[in-house]
């Protein structure tokens, strides 16, 4: 099954440029991937579902002016993120050089005018504030609310994937207003801002 149709069996529709702009992240991903351990698997229908997996959630969330996508490593879901939404300000923030590295290139190459690639831990981000904070397999919901103080501003909405610990998560972290969206082995915790 092509990326497309994986992508709009899931009743999602993007142009033809973001599925262009797929395939150049694809080949690049799987070209670093090869020299530099970036992620786990580089096999095409395994970062097809990763690439779904980051844009599913455009599904339910509001539109955001801007977001940050905390620990990025090979991608997801905020480079893929800031490629279906070439018109919301994107910034990444990977501690890793090498992922950095990669993430510019894919930047660079696909002229995505509306990111930035921040190479810091996201606790030490100065003069940023942003409306959406995304993650993906960081750490557990309640540090990650900690841990993102500093850029979230008083209406900032939140959206973690998680796996199967979300609910405990949710307990522990004591938030309100969220909504748990499920697909497959993924739970996407979306925290809505004021």
């Amino acid at each position: 099954m092509s990326l497309k149709q994986l992508i709009e069996s899931n009743d999602l529709k993007f142009d033809d440029k973001f599925y262009e702009d797929c395939e150049v992240f694809t080949k690049l991903l799987r070209q670093w991937g090869k020299i530099h351990n970036l992620t786990g698997s580089l096999q095409v229908d395994d970062i097809n579902e990763n690439i779904l997996d980051s844009v599913y959630p455009l599904k339910f969330i509001d539109k955001h002016e801007s977001f940050a996508d905390i620990g990025t490593g090979a991608g997801y879901p905020g480079l893929i993120l800031a490629m279906a939404l070439r018109d919301t300000k994107a910034y990444l923030i990977e501690p890793r050089i090498k992922r950095v590295s990669f993430l510019n290139f894919v930047k660079a190459s696909l002229k995505l005018d509306n990111l930035k690639v921040i190479c810091n831990r996201v606790e030490k981000v100065e003069d940023l504030n942003v409306d959406l904070i995304t993650s993906r397999a960081v750490t557990n919901t309640n540090l990650l609310l900690d841990i993102t103080d500093n850029i979230k501003e008083d209406t900032s909405s939140y959206l973690f994937y998680k796996g199967s610990l979300v609910n405990d998560e949710v307990e522990d972290a004591k938030v309100n207003n969220y909504t748990i969206v499920n697909r497959k082995d993924r739970n996407y915790l979306y925290i809505k801002g004021k």
